[in-house]
């Protein structure tokens, strides 16, 4: 039987995008036979066939130090345990495959800091990322797959990241394999138009010939929440009114909410908070809109394709790999304007327009499915644990 180590602060299905994907790989792992041992500080209790170590972490810590004790008892714990695989998510600095969801730690963090309109703000938060140990750690972690030895198989989660790898930290990119970001196409597809359609329209009181532009995430102003709010509110100036912009996950700032009265948007952007499923909400939408400052390979960009929602989303986002501009969606330059969305949402008013497109964005996200992730991931480890020859 094959041994696999993973590594992860927190294993759980409900959690973040890299949390939950590591529980549905250890869970497919399982499945096919594999033993799969969990390192990290939390977990879930899923997949119950995996054996769990803790790694304790003083939470009175500073957080640069918290990262740091992290991976180096995760090496403690690893070495010499017979392990055939050892994956490594950016957290660690031992390993045999590394494959980040955050991609390049530094130009994710020079990329974010246009999310600041205020040039002097934007230059403020540099100096601070510049100051910060977390920062500085967060760094020196993640080089270690480029320079430990025997180098790993190294894993970029979309075309863009391996870009950014090869011109942040000199690898051939020959090297580099790419696996797009996945999702479950048994439950994203656009089967929930059939089964969901106008329950979340009905909760939120828009007609059905509306046009339901969907923002999905937390962090809204990372993910450009700021120049939607400008375009929503030009879209009203030459005209259209039968749209909406549903946002869900993150509450509005005081600043976002003043900024929303101010320019009469309130029956226009219309907020959920938190929601427990995603799928009256795909069902109910036709655009997908994440005009990102950073995002490795969005999975909701992935989801909603899959979903039949044509996306808009910037050169920043690694999903923007998967979009035919134009066809099944369109991407637009980095840092996201108000201007260019506009142009390019207004394009949905046409019903056609929007019906082709949500058929060709549906044929692309099926072509990412999670079962293709899987497969090609054990493709790689299977090599790695393979006996080398003497």
């Amino acid at each position: 039987m094959k041994k696999i180590a993973l590594a992860m602060e927190q294993f759980s299905r409900y959690a973040g995008g890299a949390e939950s994907y590591a529980v549905s790989l250890a869970t497919t792992l399982a499945a096919k036979g594999w033993e799969v041992h969990l390192f990290g500080e939390a977990w879930d209790g899923d997949p119950e066939a995996a054996i769990f170590h803790r790694i304790s972490i003083p939470r009175f810590l500073p957080v640069w130090l918290k990262i740091a004790l992290f991976a180096l008892k995760h090496e403690k714990a690893v070495r010499d345990r017979g392990f055939d695989v050892i994956v490594g998510f950016g957290n660690t600095v031992y390993m045999n495959v590394y494959q980040s969801h955050g991609g390049v730690h530094r130009l994710s963090t020079e990329r974010k800091a246009y999310s600041e309109r205020r040039a002097m703000r934007r230059m403020i938060k540099r100096m601070m990322i510049l100051l910060s140990p977390k920062q500085w750690m967060r760094a020196w972690i993640e080089s270690a797959p480029f320079r430990i030895d025997p180098k790993p198989e190294i894993v970029a989660i979309s075309d863009m990241i391996r870009r950014d790898m090869e011109s942040s930290f000199r690898v051939d990119g020959r090297r580099i394999h790419v696996v797009y970001n996945g999702v479950d196409t048994s439950r994203y597809n656009t089967g929930l138009r059939d089964t969901l359609r106008g329950v979340a329209r009905k909760q939120l009181g828009v007609r059905e010939d509306e046009v339901i532009f969907l923002f999905v995430s937390y962090d809204l102003k990372k993910k450009g929440i700021e120049p939607l709010v400008e375009a929503a509110s030009q879209l009203k100036h030459r005209g259209h009114d039968r749209f909406r912009v549903i946002i869900v996950g993150g509450e509005p700032s005081g600043f976002l909410a003043r900024r929303i009265r101010r320019l009469r948007l309130e029956d226009t952007i219309l907020f959920t908070g938190p929601v427990r499923s995603m799928d009256p909400y795909y069902a109910d939408s036709d655009v997908f809109v994440l005009p990102t400052y950073y995002d490795a390979c969005s999975l909701v960009v992935i989801e909603a394709m899959a979903c039949g929602l044509p996306p808009i989303t910037t050169t920043a986002n690694g999903a923007a790999g998967i979009i035919t501009d134009g066809r099944d969606g369109f991407v637009i330059a980095h840092p996201p304007e108000s201007s260019d969305l506009v142009e390019t949402m207004q394009v949905f008013f046409d019903e056609e327009k929007r019906r082709q497109m949500s058929q060709e964005a549906a044929r692309t996200g099926h072509r990412y499915s999670l079962r293709k992730n899987h497969r090609e991931m054990i493709r790689i480890f299977d090599d790695v644990a393979a006996p080398k020859p003497q």
